[in-house]
């Protein structure tokens, strides 16, 4: 499964400059530093994210001589941090914030605290923004991508969203960065647009594609329906709790439920982050059922697992699972029919896949040949999809509205875009196609932001 805890290496750095002007006074800089660093730990860490400061470095914990870069690197290094924050208490120094940054190998965010104010005599002690315009040139001249955070108070909005935001990244980046995918069977045979290249997501971005056979799964699946009846029972109790069924779908609870301990197996035993699974014609010829409901369950538990064998549009439910931190659950609603009258809105559709949390209050929720049929709840949803031409892969990322539609079959919802013939055309033209990932809230910019760390990487947007 995907690790949404994300651990931050703070650096708070100053100047190191003899003898002590004002302007580079290091007293003031070293209080900076650890105030700074003490807010931070005290007010942004939770279940999913945690510290490693510079205490016991250098007998003032801020960094700011070479010596020390390599002090610092050996230390997150082993605490195994999966981002940088570097600070500048005063003007830094560029030199060794390079140093760190190329020395730990995980995504950089610098930041300048904005600067005390002047003295009545003229004097002021940190020139902090001033500073961090050296440190960005640095670290452009050694290739090194960062985020930005505007200079800002710590205890402002500014920073808090920003500093989110690169928590998102950082946890998109730990993620994909050898990130391994359940291949579960071959692709439908008419769904040539799902095509992708096993050698070249290795080769670009270190994915790895681990293929399980079918007649793996279906004999796994045989042995659950054997061994595991009392757990079956119960998670057919569980599904008829929550349905109005049709007259096919009650007798064959058991056999759906059976795919949330199959996924879980194939999870657990090929140690992988996601799955892409065939999912309507083997599996229906094979074991005599249908996994849409319980991939349901699974992405409530959550699993990821894209249907019909679309592997780029797993990797998108992953990205969006990882700027939430696990905290929003992704899904799979394709690009369907435009709205009878909205003509900016367009069905987001699948036969019915979606988490179960994410159904509609007071709408109709039914299950009709071992799948689900509700409306999604009102929001803001980010629409996104990774995909390529050529071996030039971008990420395509928007947002629309809920809006109201016609009732149909499935699970979906009518989204409203601020220019949907835009949005027609980008897929069209492509590298897309009409499958796309969505979840709710804004992460567009999370998304942008992952694309600088990931050089084969382009983000990409629609021109509205």
């Amino acid at each position: 499964m995907l690790q949404y805890n994300v651990k931050i290496g703070l650096a708070p750095m100053r100047r190191d400059v003899t003898p002590r002007p004002g302007i580079f006074n290091w007293e003031k800089a070293e209080e900076r530093g650890h105030r700074i660093v003490a807010y931070i730990r005290e007010h942004f860490t939770d279940d999913k994210v945690s510290f490693v400061d510079l205490e016991g470095i250098n007998p003032v914990d801020v960094m700011y001589c070479d010596e020390d870069a390599q002090k610092v690197i050996d230390r997150f290094n082993a605490e195994k941090v999966d981002a940088v924050l570097i600070i500048n208490c005063n003007f830094g120094n560029e030199e060794i914030a390079a140093q760190v940054a190329r020395g730990v190998g995980k995504p950089v965010c610098i930041w300048a605290p904005i600067d005390d104010s002047f003295l009545p005599d003229g004097t002021r002690y940190t020139d902090s923004q001033c500073g961090i315009f050296g440190v960005s040139r640095q670290l452009q001249r050694f290739h090194i991508p960062f985020s930005f955070i505007e200079t800002c108070a710590v205890e402002s909005d500014t920073f808090a969203s920003s500093f989110a935001r690169f928590v998102s990244v950082s946890c998109m980046v730990k993620n994909f960065r050898g990130m391994r995918i359940a291949q579960v069977g071959m692709r439908p045979k008419p769904f040539c647009s799902v095509i992708f290249n096993e050698g070249e997501l290795m080769e670009k971005f270190g994915l790895s594609i681990i293929p399980v056979n079918m007649a793996v799964i279906i004999d796994k699946y045989q042995q659950i329906l054997r061994e595991r009846d009392a757990e079956l029972e119960e998670g057919a109790k569980l599904l008829a709790s929550r349905y109005e069924m049709d007259d096919l779908t009650p007798p064959l609870l058991k056999k759906v439920y059976a795919f949330v301990p199959l996924f879980k197996w194939v999870f657990e035993t090929y140690h992988v982050q996601a799955v892409s699974a065939e999912c309507w014609t083997a599996m229906q010829l094979g074991v005599g059922a249908m996994p849409c409901t319980a991939y349901s369950i699974l992405a409530d538990m959550g699993y990821i697992i894209g249907c019909e064998s679309d592997l780029h549009g797993t990797i998108t439910m992953a990205l969006l699972s990882c700027a939430t931190l696990g905290r929003k659950v992704p899904f799979f609603g394709e690009f369907t029919v435009r709205h009878p009258e909205n003509k900016n809105a367009e069905l987001l559709w699948h036969c019915g896949p979606f988490a179960y949390s994410l159904k509609k209050e007071g709408c109709p929720c039914k299950n009709v040949n071992m799948r689900q049929w509700f409306q999604v709840r009102d929001g803001q949803y980010t629409v996104a999809r990774f995909d390529q031409d050529d071996g030039d892969y971008r990420l395509l990322a928007g947002t629309c509205k809920t809006t109201e539609g016609p009732y149909t079959f499935g699970t979906y919802l009518w989204g409203e875009f601020a220019n949907l013939p835009a949005w027609e055309r980008k897929l069209v033209e492509g590298p897309y196609i009409h499958h796309m990932a969505e979840i709710e809230g804004d992460w567009t910019q999370e998304l942008r932001e992952f694309c600088k760390f990931v050089p084969a990487l382009t983000a990409d947007a629609v021109n509205e």
